[in-house]
């Protein structure tokens, strides 16, 4: 593929009906602090374009457990991610973006949540079903300019109505609810509304963990993903995989105008153009669930299914695959009713929560099976296991006491309402990095197998057995396209620098 249909992919498979009504309920009740979520993927890309996937060619894997399974050798490794990877698809993906999606269409239709649901479902199973990862992305890249064009268009009606940005402040602190309870903050504008950066202890988003702990996340999501990692890997050449996380890195810059301003500018005006914005969410709906379905049943053929059907013919794969499809469906429909009643109905709070609580112990084995030589299969297994008990127990923690509403004592354990989940990110990626270094240390370094090949400091050795048609392929192209790398390298910097002055400006 080219860079920019990727690009446009990569963009249109993050912002999915679930981030879309996230975005903007988030930006709703707090102000503009949710763009950090977006602003901080251009690091994460460019890190994706020019760190991990070199790595990933060069291993010649398809899918992300297959790597760790190359790298470190053994079975538990490459299963447990495998399931874990579909559970984060059925908690944070699947179930948010069918229920945000049908939620819309309710608000604006009036049909039942449901009847949406399953309509929704339909269309897009279709043509996942049919079409292929290819057909994905082509969709993917013509959603992409209607859910553009659409939050345009949406975005110049509402600031027309409220007279301009200069007015956005005033409106946004005027916009009381008619009912709130007595002595309570609860439900008022935030003073600090207007600020990307907030308290690093009181603030609904606090700087520290809107730097660090949400790179940890964003690591997590933009490079070992196997919805997103799946398109860089379908670039022609390295340059077209840089050229396309710098597309989709200018593309995540827009939802801040596009989304969240316009969710603070609905506290207080409910603009029109329901058919034009039903049009925009269902492409977003749609690009995300096709994403997923294509890369999770991808998963589990390759490695689950494979692995004890080695013989398994394609046609048997392919039926294999759209059973876990249907499968995944189900389990995230009957998730619906418990996803409705968490975090006070902050739909993105609820995404970004529970991937704090999963996935920092993925990033830190990535890191360190991609930056250190040392880390053994002994280490990366037990420090995933001690984050997955960590997390989990926070995770049960935040789902026996919910976040009070107004008015009503909080009873929750100190620990859970003082240490905020992007901060629990922090220790427990630390704490799983720490897991692995100990164990690794203690115990036989990794074969000369293991490793060449398989990091970023020995991506120029060279081994006896045949190596991957594609690293061939892409090394011969990448030579025939040093112009392109280096312009890539220069649009990287300045991308940076316009990332750099938007935190500033904003903070």
């Amino acid at each position: 593929m080219a860079w920019w249909p990727i690009g446009a992919s990569l963009f249109a498979s993050s912002e999915g009906s679930g981030l879309f009504i996230g975005l903007a309920g988030t930006g709703a009740a707090g102000g503009i602090a949710v763009a950090g979520f977006e602003w901080n993927a251009t690091y994460v890309l460019l890190a994706l374009a020019w760190v991990f996937v070199p790595v990933y060619v060069s291993s010649g894997i398809v899918t992300m457990p297959e790597y760790l399974g190359r790298r470190f050798g053994g079975n538990r490794i490459r299963t447990y991610l495998s399931v874990l990877s579909l559970m984060l698809s059925v908690f944070t993906k699947i179930s948010t973006d069918l229920y945000s999606g049908a939620l819309f269409v309710q608000v604006c239709l009036g049909w039942n949540l449901y009847l949406s649901t399953v309509l929704m479902l339909v269309v897009t199973a279709l043509y996942t079903i049919a079409g292929g990862l290819a057909a994905v992305i082509y969709t993917d890249t013509l959603q992409t300019f209607v859910m553009i064009i659409g939050a345009i268009i949406l975005t110049i009606t509402a600031f027309n109505k409220i007279g301009g940005y200069s007015n956005l402040e005033r409106v946004y602190q005027a916009a009381i609810p008619s009912k709130i309870i007595p002595n309570s903050s609860c439900h008022l504008p935030r003073e600090d509304a207007m600020h990307l950066f907030r308290h690093p202890v009181t603030g609904d988003l606090p700087w520290p963990g809107m730097t660090l702990g949400l790179t940890i996340l964003a690591t997590w999501y933009w490079c070992t993903d196997q919805v997103i990692v799946q398109r860089s890997l379908s670039a022609k050449n390295l340059s077209h995989a840089k050229g396309a996380s710098i597309l989709a890195s200018y593309l995540k810059m827009l939802p801040f105008i596009f989304i969240i301003l316009p969710g603070m500018i609905s506290r207080a005006l409910y603009p029109g153009l329901r058919g034009l914005m039903i049009a925009v969410m269902m492409a977003a709906l749609m690009s995300s669930l096709t994403s997923i379905f294509n890369s999770s049943s991808t998963l589990f053929t390759m490695d689950i299914w494979k692995k004890y059907r080695a013989d398994a013919s394609e046609r048997e794969l392919l039926l294999v695959g759209r059973i876990v499809t249907v499968i995944l469906v189900v389990i995230s429909v009957v998730w619906i009713p418990i996803l409705q009643s968490a975090n006070s109905g902050q739909l993105y709070v609820y995404i970004q929560s529970v991937t704090s609580y999963l996935a920092p112990p993925v990033t830190a084995v990535f890191s360190l099976a991609i930056f250190w030589t040392r880390t053994n299969e002994q280490g990366a297994f037990w420090g995933l296991m001690v984050g997955l008990v960590v997390g989990v127990c926070r995770m049960v923690l935040e789902f026996a006491f919910p976040p009070p509403r107004c008015g009503i004592q909080d009873d929750a354990p100190s620990v859970l309402r003082s240490v905020h989940y992007l901060h629990f990110a922090i220790i427990l990626c630390f704490l799983s990095a720490a897991v692995v270094v100990v164990i690794s240390l203690l115990t036989p370094p990794p074969t000369e197998e293991q490793v060449c090949n398989l990091t970023w400091w020995t991506l120029t050795e060279e081994e006896e057995r045949e190596i991957p048609l594609q690293k061939r392929q892409t090394d011969r192209q990448t030579e025939r396209h040093v112009f392109w790398s280096r312009f890539c390298c220069v649009n990287a910097i300045l991308l940076i620098c316009v990332n750099i002055f938007l935190y500033a400006y904003f903070a």
